[in-house]
């Protein structure tokens, strides 16, 4: 297999469909400790995202936990993929970056918090929007490049599900 091959054959391979396939996937370099915190933060955002749906029409938790699939194909840590699960709970939901402190730790919540000030900002042209959002990316990386890693594969999701989306709304994710 080339390079190429297996590198497409890892990003497309997020099809967990529960969180159950998830955790029987994190056995291959998780331990159990770290497992049942991922699938904590997993019903935290279920309870947290309760009643919203995406475009899609699927409960809203399908995307979160897309997301900490993707990172689950890179093998990233269980505090990324805690913070995948949580990544839309600060801005959609009531709870705060203190409530996501006090249950899964600072880390955590410091990732989220990230992610979610890498996501809404206005602005006049599109040119200018760009060099904040890249400026805005290399301070997080300066702090932690997995808010980084989050914010990609939470795009990368959104991206892979365009076909929800009217075409008006195609060309922001792009």
């Amino acid at each position: 297999m080339t390079g190429g091959v297996v590198k497409t054959t890892l990003l497309n391979r997020s099809d967990d469909a529960t969180i159950d396939d998830l955790s029987q996937r994190l056995t291959e370099y998780l331990d159990s400790d770290q497992i049942n915190l991922v699938r904590r933060a997993y019903f935290y955002a279920e309870q947290a995202h309760d009643g919203q749906r995406r475009k899609s029409g699927e409960p809203y938790v399908t995307h979160p936990l897309a997301v900490a699939s993707i990172l689950a194909n890179m093998h990233m840590d269980h505090p990324s993929l805690i913070s995948a699960m949580l990544h839309d709970v600060i801005e959609d939901t009531e709870i705060s970056y203190e409530g996501i402190s006090e249950q899964f730790g600072q880390s955590v919540a410091d990732i989220v918090d990230g992610v979610s000030k890498l996501t809404h900002l206005e602005f006049e042209t599109r040119a200018e929007a760009q060099a904040e959002n890249f400026q805005k990316m290399v301070m997080a990386m300066a702090e932690d490049i997995r808010v980084i890693i989050v914010k990609l594969s939470d795009r990368l999701h959104n991206m892979r599900t365009l076909g929800a989306m009217p075409p008006e709304k195609t060309t922001t994710y792009c």
